[in-house]
């Protein structure tokens, strides 16, 4: 786990750290820090929504507890300077681990609390072996209070991560029982949040979307309403932007459209929606720098595949699920299902492709330009190798009229021409008809069987 090493890394430095670690609700950041804690001496101090005065009251007694210091039963630290000039005074030659959950609820009780930390960062913490890590959920105002440039923190951390969502190979962990086919309809219903997959039990996968997603008063029902709350002073025009992006506006002009936001403002938004990794915008992997800087040629994407699936599928139905018309609501979604798993399944691959690395590349993404459009193009730029693969969420495919139809969309990608190697790969749930070759060229076919043993195969090249 890559967030753990970092933190490992900067604890064993053994110099004074401050380190900044976010990411939305749900993405197992308190799981992490809990890991991190396992054999360490240190302290775990969550914020809450309560009173400044009774959150120095907790943390004096989590001082208590930890150095059996008596004398703060007595005579405990007044305010948050007291505390940061004893945790100084303990770290002088100590490595000492202090750690913050939850941050932004103590800044919003004591906004000053930024301000007095870069005092004492400046004047003692900096000198001393403290390793503090500040942990927050929200992301806008993690942002704000911690590593902007308007922040008092701003230039005094050691260190940031922002925690994001698990790999694609880690799915098959949390349901052992599942087949691929299943594990793919997880993926594009609630992408790989630890906290989301975590709801879902080795139980039948559409009785986990019934009972889990689609029934009110469940956890997920509600989720992404308060997420938009909780990062956003007034999610309605997000909402309808989100909503113009699920619905198939992909091109900004598109999504101004639907919406009838101002144009600025509508940039504005998006570009919030990117830092909360609710929204991708992309380019094709080989585009001009002139077209990526003038932003021309970019499409946008929901890059978390829940709130895709619940704006699609929840959001629009949410008058008849509140009468408790499930089963309904369910059907409706099972007969329109495949049309979206088509779109999640060129991720799903991607991903996966990724995960086990078993084509050499360095870089991955979608290609594009007018009406021509290839799913998935890996380039080697050293060994001048391209592959270019489509993924078909369908059964008894013939492999030989993709590559085909493949062939010819590739004349038009512009990179090293007449110069590369090129091959092909076809992704789907079954083939009537395989290739190995095409024209010379090598062609890979995987079907849901091959692609479920990827998962237990590790960095093995075809």
């Amino acid at each position: 786990m890559e967030e753990l090493k970092f933190l490992e890394r900067k604890y064993v430095s053994g110099k004074a750290e401050l380190i900044i670690l976010y990411g939305r609700r749900r993405i197992g950041k308190t799981e992490l820090l809990r890991k991190f804690l396992e054999k360490k001496a240190g302290i775990y101090f969550l914020g809450r929504l309560e009173s400044p005065r009774e959150t120095i009251k907790r943390f004096n007694i989590s001082l208590l507890e930890f150095f059996k210091d008596t004398e703060l039963a007595s005579k405990m630290l007044r305010n948050w300077d007291d505390i940061l000039d004893y945790i100084a005074e303990k770290s002088k030659k100590t490595r000492l681990l202090v750690v913050f959950d939850e941050f932004p609820f103590i800044i919003e009780k004591y906004p000053a609390i930024t301000s007095i930390l870069q005092d004492k960062w400046d004047s003692k913490l900096r000198h001393t072996k403290v390793m503090l890590v500040l942990c927050g959920s929200s992301i806008g105002m993690m942002e704000k209070h911690t590593i902007s440039y308007k922040s008092p923190l701003y230039g005094r951390r050691t260190g940031q991560w922002m925690v994001d969502k698990l790999r694609i190979k880690h799915l098959k962990e949390f349901l052992p029982n599942y087949s691929i086919e299943d594990l793919v309809i997880v993926y594009s219903c609630v992408d790989t949040i630890p906290g989301y997959v975590a709801k879902f039990e080795q139980s039948n996968v559409w009785h986990n979307i019934k009972e889990k997603i689609l029934t009110k008063g469940e956890f997920l029902y509600e989720e992404i309403e308060i997420l938009l709350r909780e990062e956003l002073r007034d999610p309605s025009n997000y909402m309808t932007i989100l909503s113009a992006i699920a619905s198939g506006a992909t091109k900004f002009n598109e999504i101004h459209n639907l919406t009838h936001l101002d144009k600025s403002l509508l940039s504005k938004y998006l570009y919030i929606l990117e830092r909360l990794n609710i929204v991708e915008k992309e380019f094709p992997i080989i585009s001009p720098t002139k077209k990526m800087l003038k932003r021309k040629g970019a499409l946008y994407f929901l890059k978390d595949n829940f709130f895709d699936f619940w704006l699609n599928f929840v959001y629009p139905n949410k008058q008849e699920l509140e009468r408790g018309n499930i089963d309904e609501i369910l059907k409706k979604i099972k007969q329109n299902i495949n049309t979206y798993l088509g779109k999640k399944f060129e991720r799903f691959v991607k991903e996966l492709i990724i995960d086990t690395g078993i084509f050499s590349y360095t870089k991955i993404g979608r290609w594009w330009f007018k009406d021509k459009e290839i799913d998935i193009v890996a380039l080697n730029d050293e060994k001048k190798q391209i592959l270019f693969g489509e993924c078909k969420w369908q059964a008894n495919v013939n492999a030989e009229k993709i590559v085909k139809e493949l062939a010819e969309k590739a004349q038009f990608v512009q990179w090293f021409n007449n110069e590369r190697e090129e091959s092909f790969a076809v992704f789907a749930k079954s083939f009537k008809k395989r290739v190995k070759s095409f024209e010379g060229k090598p062609v890979y076919c995987f079907d849901l069987k091959d692609l479920e043993k990827l998962f237990k195969a590790r960095k093995r090249k075809v």
